[in-house]
C-alpha cells in the first residue's frame, strides 16, 4: 500500500467526519487505484462491525445517465446498516440522503475467486433469496455534471445503507418483474428487472469476477444490492417511500 492510497483513504474518513462536500479526489490514478481507496477506507471506518454484503451501483440506463458513467461500481455494505423494511430515519444524520430502489440477491453458497469467469446462470444458481430493497445513499452534495466516478468508488460508491423487504426464492423471469416506487403513496418511478443490465443476476457475476480478481468472493449469507431501477429520489423533508416488486413484495421506509 503507498502513502497515497492510505493518506487518500484517511482524507475520505476525516471529511465525512467534518461534513464536507464531495469533491474529485486528487492522486487516485484508476480504478483500480480507487478500490485500494476504498478498502482502506473500509478498515478505517468499519470498527468492529462486519461487511454483510455488497451493493453495485450504476446497472441501469436511468442511473449511468444521472451519473454520466457507463459502466457498473460496487462498494460494501456494513452489518449496522441493514435495516429491515418500516425502517425509520433522520435525514440529519446523514450529509445529502438519497434513496435508490433495488432488487437485492442473498447468496446461498459461496462464489468463490476462480480463473474463469462467473457467468450470469451461475452466479443466479448461487443465489437463494431474492427481496425489494431500498439503498440510502449519501452523495455529500456532490455535482453530478462534472462527477468523477474514481473518486466515488473510492468513497464506497456512497453506501449509506439498506432497508430489505422479505426475502423470497427468486422467479423464473426475474428480469420480467416490475418495481413500482411511491413517494408518500404516489407514484414516482418505475422499472424492471432487466433494466439492471438485462437481468439482476448479470450485475451480481460482474461482482463476483471484479472480486475475484481482487482474490476475494462473495460468501454464503452475502447479500447484494443490484443497482437502481428508478431514478435515486433525494428527500428534503419528512417522507415515506414504498418500492413494490411484482412476486417478491414490498419495502418501506420513512425519515423526519
Amino acid at each position: 500500500m503507498t502513502a497515497s492510497i492510505a493518506s487518500t483513504a484517511k482524507l475520505i474518513a476525516a471529511e465525512h467526519r467534518d461534513g464536507k462536500a464531495f469533491h474529485a479526489l486528487e492522486g487516485v490514478r484508476d480504478l483500480a487505484a480507487a478500490y485500494q481507496v476504498q478498502k482502506v477506507y473500509l478498515g478505517e471506518v468499519i470498527g468492529a462491525d462486519r461487511i454483510a454484503g455488497y451493493k453495485i451501483g450504476l446497472t441501469s440506463q436511468k442511473m449511468q445517465a444521472m451519473c454520466g458513467i457507463d459502466h457498473p461500481i460496487s462498494g460494501a455494505v456494513f452489518g449496522r446498516r441493514v435495516m429491515n423494511s418500516g425502517a425509520k430515519v433522520r435525514i440529519a444524520d446523514y450529509h445529502h440522503l438519497g434513496l435508490e430502489f433495488e432488487i437485492c440477491a442473498r447468496l446461498g453458497r459461496d462464489l468463490a475467486p476462480r480463473k474463469t469467469p462467473y457467468t450470469r446462470d451461475e452466479a443466479g444458481k448461487a443465489v437463494d433469496a431474492v427481496c425489494a430493497a431500498i439503498e440510502l445513499v449519501d452523495d455529500r452534495h456532490a455535482d453530478y455534471a462534472v462527477l468523477d466516478c474514481r473518486s466515488v468508488v473510492a468513497d464506497n460508491a456512497w453506501n449509506a445503507g439498506v432497508i430489505l423487504g422479505s426475502f423470497v426464492e427468486p422467479p423464473s423471469t426475474l428480469d420480467d418483474v416490475v418495481g413500482v416506487a411511491y413517494q408518500d403513496g404516489v407514484e414516482i418511478g418505475r422499472g424492471k428487472g432487466a433494466d439492471a443490465l438485462g437481468h439482476p443476476f448479470e450485475p451480481l457475476a460482474w461482482l463476483a469476477n471484479h472480486l475475484g480478481m481482487q482474490g476475494e468472493g462473495l460468501k454464503k449469507g452475502d447479500i447484494v444490492m443490484t443497482g437502481s431501477i428508478v431514478t435515486t429520489r433525494f428527500p428534503q423533508a419528512a417522507f415515506s417511500y414504498r418500492f413494490d416488486v411484482s412476486g417478491l413484495g414490498s419495502v418501506e421506509v420513512s425519515g423526519t
